[in-house]
């Protein structure tokens, strides 16, 4: 579990599933991605990343406001082996429910992500790709002192989708590092 002054990045419960699924039914939140979820695809997407935090102690972690224990969206880091020219790597990433949008959670948990990365688990670099067209989640990238490296057509997506197009950041521990950070590995 990661603390901020705001929020908890922790693993999944099962009272995450039925607001999970609310929200990757939204068009708006879901804007950026392939197509909205199922129940079912949400539910199976959860139980994923649940056992991928068990195995490994770290993921797409589930995240909520410290006020209301209220489920706000996902934010983390997943391993990407092979998939990507640029692979290996880890990325970090994030997907939060609409009404929290433009409240600086995205930032907040990101940077706490990123401190887990460096500090705990000794990265040299972490990297974050999203859509040309999302210019919200580029501007977080851009918060958490990314750098923009090139654009590439996403490996899974055919290259005529509308969203086969992504720009890829990056992040390095040395750039990090003279960053504050406020945050607490419970």
């Amino acid at each position: 579990m990661i603390e901020t002054s705001r929020l908890i990045l922790r693993q999944w419960r099962d009272t995450d599933y039925l607001p999970f699924a609310e929200m990757s039914a939204n068009p708006e939140v879901m804007r950026y991605f392939p197509k909205v979820l199922t129940r079912a695809e949400s539910d199976a997407y959860i139980d994923k990343l649940k056992a991928i935090i068990e195995k490994q102690g770290w993921g797409f972690w589930a995240v909520e406001l410290k006020q209301t224990q209220q489920l706000i969206g996902l934010v983390g880091l997943h391993d990407q082996p092979t998939q990507f020219s640029f692979s290996p790597c880890v990325e970090i990433g994030w997907r939060l429910d609409q009404p929290f949008w433009g409240k600086g959670y995205a930032k907040e948990a990101a940077n706490a992500a990123l401190d887990f990365a460096f500090d705990q688990l000794k990265l040299e670099k972490v990297v974050s790709f999203t859509t040309l067209d999302n210019k919200k989640s580029q501007k977080v990238m851009e918060k958490i002192k990314m750098r923009k490296i090139t654009e590439f057509q996403h490996p899974v997506l055919d290259i005529y989708h509308p969203l086969s197009w992504h720009v890829l950041y990056e992040i390095s521990k040395q750039e990090f590092k003279g960053q504050n950070c406020c945050y607490s590995f419970i």
